[in-house]
C-alpha cells in the first residue's frame, strides 16, 4: 500500500477536525470580549461598571482556563487525546448556551452568574487547542508538523471573525452565545471519525511510565526551566489581545480619537491578522528550519507595531484597527508557540504540557489586567486581598508597563529555550 501524500496528510480528518474544533474554541473564547460592552450595558451597568466588572469577568474566565488547562492536560496524557476533545467541548458548549439566558435571579445577581458561567466556559475551553495540537503533532511526520499545526490555528482563529459578525448580524449578544453552544455540539458529530494518536496508544501499554504528572514539571530543574520558558514565549500574544485590543475603547479615548472604538471590532481585526500570521508561521519555520527564528521574527514585528500603537499619536479609528491587524499578524506565532511546548516534552507529558502552557499564558491575563487597571488608576488591587498605592500612569503608561514586562520575558524565553525543529517526538520523560 502506498504512503499517503503530504497533501492528504495535511488535509486529513484529524487536521480538519482539530482546525474546526479550534475555530469553535476561539469563537467561544473571544465572544465575551466582543459582547462585553453591549451585554453588560443590557444588564444595567454604568460605563465605569462595564470597565471594572468586565475586567473581573475576563479574569474569572481566564482563571477557568488556568484550572482547566491542568485538568484536561492531565486527562489527555492519562486517558487519551480524544477524551479531552469530547469532554471539553461538552463543558464549554453547555456553559455558553446558559450565558444566553443570564438575568438577575433570587439567589444571584446577573453579573455574579455571568462570572461563574464564564469560569465554567473557561474550564471547558482550556482543553481544545492543546489536545488538538498534540494529536496533530503526533500523527503528522516531523517535516510537516509546523505546517499542520499552523493550518489548525490559522483556520481556527477565524472563529473570532465569525463571532464578531454573528453579533453584528443578529444584533443580540444572547443569540451569539446560543450559536456558539450549537456549533460546539455540531462539532461533536465530526469527532466520531477521528482516531487516537499512535504514539499515545503505544505509550498506554507501558504501565511503568508515569503519565500526566503535572507536578513533574516542578520536580526537575531542567524540565522546570523548559516549562517556564515555554510560558514566557506566549506572553506578548495575550498582551496584544487582552490589553491593547480588549481595552481598545479606553486607548481610543486616551489617544483623543473622536469616533468611539468598539473593543469587539478591535479584537476581530487583531484575529484577522493573527490568523494570517499563524498560517505564515509554519512556512517561516519550515524555511528557516527553526522554530525559534520564526517566533523571534514575528515577536519583533508585533513589538514594533505595539510601540507605534502606543506612541505614534493614532488619531483615527481606521488607524487603530489597522494597527490591530498588524499587531495580530506579529503575534501569529501562537500555533508555533503551542507546538514548541508540545515538542519540548515526552509523550507521557506532552498533552499536559501542550494544554497547560497556553492556558497558563491566558491565565497571566489576570495579572496583566490587574497591573493595567492598578497603574491606570493609581491603586493596585491584589486579587481582592489588599490594595497598594502605585504611580498613576494613565491608560497609555499602564499599557506600556505591562507591554515592556511581556516582551522582555517573551524575547528572553524565545532566545534561550531549546530548538525543536525536526525533533523526534517518540520519547518519554523519565
Amino acid at each position: 500500500m502506498s504512503k499517503p501524500s503530504n497533501q492528504n496528510l495535511l488535509f486529513g480528518l484529524p487536521v480538519i477536525v482539530a482546525a474546526l474544533g479550534y475555530f469553535v474554541d476561539i469563537y467561544d473564547l473571544l465572544l465575551f470580549g466582543i459582547v462585553r460592552v453591549p451585554s453588560l450595558k443590557d444588564l444595567g451597568l454604568s460605563d465605569q461598571e462595564v470597565s471594572t466588572i468586565g475586567a473581573s469577568i475576563i479574569s474569572w474566565q481566564m482563571g477557568g482556563l488556568l484550572i482547566g488547562g491542568i485538568l484536561w492536560g492531565v486527562l489527555g496524557d492519562k486517558k487519551g487525546r480524544l477524551s479531552v476533545l469530547f469532554g471539553s467541548i461538552i463543558t464549554y458548549s453547555i456553559a455558553n448556551i446558559l450565558c444566553g439566558f443570564i438575568q438577575d435571579t433570587s439567589f444571584l445577581p446577573a453579573t455574579d452568574l455571568y462570572k461563574y458561567l464564564r469560569f465554567i466556559a473557561g474550564v471547558g475551553l482550556a482543553g481544545e487547542l492543546g489536545a488538538g495540537i498534540t494529536l496533530v503533532s503526533e500523527i503528522l511526520p516531523k517535516e510537516l508538523r509546523a505546517i499542520g499545526t499552523s493550518l489548525v490555528a490559522g483556520i481556527g482563529l477565524l472563529g473570532a471573525v465569525v463571532a464578531y459578525f454573528t453579533v453584528e448580524v443578529f444584533g443580540d449578544w444572547r443569540i451569539a452565545y446560543f450559536v456558539g453552544g450549537g456549533l460546539g455540539f455540531g462539532l461533536l458529530l465530526l469527532r466520531v471519525g477521528v482516531v487516537e494518536s499512535g504514539m499515545f496508544k503505544g505509550l498506554s501499554s507501558q504501565k511503568h511510565v508515569a503519565k500526566g504528572d503535572f507536578f513533574s514539571f516542578f520536580t526537575n530543574w531542567e524540565r522546570f526551566k523548559r516549562y517556564i520558558k515555554c510560558i514566557g514565549i506566549g506572553l506578548p500574544t495575550w498582551f496584544v489581545i487582552g490589553i491593547l485590543a480588549t481595552f481598545g475603547n479606553e486607548f481610543g479615548k486616551a489617544f483623543g480619537i473622536e469616533e468611539p472604538i468598539k473593543p469587539g471590532l478591535a479584537i476581530m481585526w487583531c484575529y484577522v491578522g493573527l490568523a494570517i500570521g499563524d498560517l505564515s508561521s509554519g512556512f517561516i519555520s519550515h524555511y528557516f528550519h527553526s522554530r525559534k527564528k520564526a517566533v523571534a521574527l514575528l515577536m519583533a514585528f508585533s513589538g514594533v507595531f505595539s510601540i507605534i500603537y502606543l506612541f505614534a499619536g493614532v488619531k483615527t479609528a481606521f488607524a487603530l484597527y489597522s494597527l490591530c491587524v498588524l499587531m495580530g499578524f506579529g503575534i501569529g506565532y501562537w500555533a508555533m508557540f503551542v507546538t514548541i511546548g508540545a515538542e519540548q516534552f515526552g509523550t507521557n507529558l506532552r498533552a499536559t504540557a501542550a494544554t497547560t502552557i497556553p492556558n497558563m499564558v491566558r491565565g497571566m491575563v489576570i495579572i496583566m489586567t490587574m497591573l493595567f487597571t492598578g497603574f491606570k488608576l493609581g491603586t493596585l488591587d491584589v486579587f481582592g486581598w489588599f490594595q497598594l498605592t502605585v504611580p498613576q500612569l494613565g491608560v497609555i503608561g499602564a499599557g506600556t508597563l505591562v507591554g515592556v514586562l511581556s516582551y522582555f520575558l517573551g524575547f528572553y524565553s524565545t532566545l534561550t529555550v531549546p530548538e525543536t525543529h525536526g525533533k523526534d517526538l517518540d520519547f518519554v520523560e523519565e
